[in-house]
């Protein structure tokens, strides 16, 4: 975890590029679900956020 939060901090692009992911399948996992409005609603920009994010992060350095 220490390496993880490491990473995010000076700006590593596998720590930013787990993290895009991350938010990538919480959109699809918010798209598919059937029980509440709200994740249904918001699913959309968390996965636009999430896929910008990763073209953005692709850029940083190892």
């Amino acid at each position: 975890m220490h390496s993880f939060l490491n990473g995010l901090a000076r700006f590593r692009r596998g720590a930013w590029e787990m993290l895009a992911t991350i938010l990538i399948a919480l959109g699809v996992v918010m798209l598919m679900q059937p029980f509440f409005l709200w994740a249904y609603t918001w699913s959309f920009l968390v996965t636009l956020v999430g896929t910008v994010m990763f073209i953005i992060t692709s850029h940083f350095p190892e």
